[in-house]
């Protein structure tokens, strides 16, 4: 079964944060540091034109800090400004601030050449659903001011919050794009929480979930799951049932595809990052060589 996702509020939304751009400085693109190239709105390089532009690597906390590093310094190799945030914990969100004056640091000359007075930089928060965009607002204001929720689709409107007295958001409606061209990035936004669980085959996730384990992380299940060297090898839909006998859950396969999912999302499985950077490199060189 295809995964997709779009519904109306979402096309809306697109409309909605097309006609608040005139009205911003920057953009701020969130995308999940678990996937930094999957969680990224395709349609937007040509929905922002030429409107600087800084990604933030959200969940950075459940992400392969190796691997965060490389995404952070290649998205800065592509002149964008860039920065690894644990929203859940507060740190690093005032590098927020510093990282849109950064990219707007030609804007704010000229206006200095100009002797413009000085004005708070008014960004807009993009990305896709449950990627955190709600919990920065609420760390960046100190105090709740968007609704949270583990789950896509908790931001239903725009509004506008102030972050001292230099920068002032606009938050959006999560926002994916009409069809996933690649159905292994459909995959892995469903992995990691961005489209409704009641939408998805929970086995599927899971299963596709435990492969990528193996290939990226090998051990990683095993050590969650307390799995000997011969269990470790077993094919996975045979893992998947061992894992469920392991748990107390006996032949109940459902229950322990949704519960593997929940735990990965969770970080239990260990810190992951299931986009790999050499796997963009690669495509980087070889695009080069055409």
């Amino acid at each position: 079964m295809p995964i997709q996702w779009y519904p109306g509020h979402m096309a809306k939304a697109k409309r909605e944060f097309q006609e608040k751009l005139k009205l911003v400085d920057v953009v701020l693109e969130l995308v999940d540091a678990r996937i930094p190239q999957s969680s990224r709105n395709p349609d937007l390089d040509s929905i922002i034109g030429d409107k600087p532009r800084v990604v933030i690597l959200m969940k950075a906390d459940l992400a392969d800090p190796a691997q965060t590093e490389k995404w952070a310094a290649y998205f800065e190799s592509q002149g964008v400004p860039t920065v690894s945030i644990d929203a859940q914990e507060g740190r690093d969100v005032q590098k927020v601030q510093q990282a849109a004056k950064k990219a707007l640091t030609e804007q704010m000359k000229k206006r200095a050449e100009k002797s413009m007075k000085p004005r708070a930089i008014r960004a807009v928060i993009v990305g896709i659903p449950n990627v955190g965009k709600s919990t920065l607002i609420n760390r960046m204001a100190r105090k709740k001011v968007a609704q949270t929720g583990n789950k896509p689709g908790v931001t239903k409107a725009q509004q506008w919050i102030k972050y001292g007295k230099e920068l002032e958001l606009l938050d959006t409606p999560g926002i994916l794009w009409p069809k996933f061209e690649d159905q292994e990035v459909g995959k892995r936004l469903a992995l990691t929480g961005a489209i409704r669980d009641r939408l998805l085959y929970m086995d599927d996730i899971a299963l596709y979930g435990m492969e990528l384990l193996r290939k990226y992380y090998p051990g990683a299940l095993a050590k969650r799951y307390r799995l000997d060297e011969s269990e470790e090898e077993l094919e996975l839909l045979e893992l998947l049932m061992r894992i469920s006998e392991k748990r107390g859950f006996r032949d109940d396969y459902d229950r322990a595809a949704e519960m593997l999912v929940f735990e990965l999302r969770r970080g239990q499985l260990g810190r992951v990052t299931l986009d790999r950077i050499e796997d963009v490199e690669e495509a980087d060189d070889y695009d080069t060589t055409q």
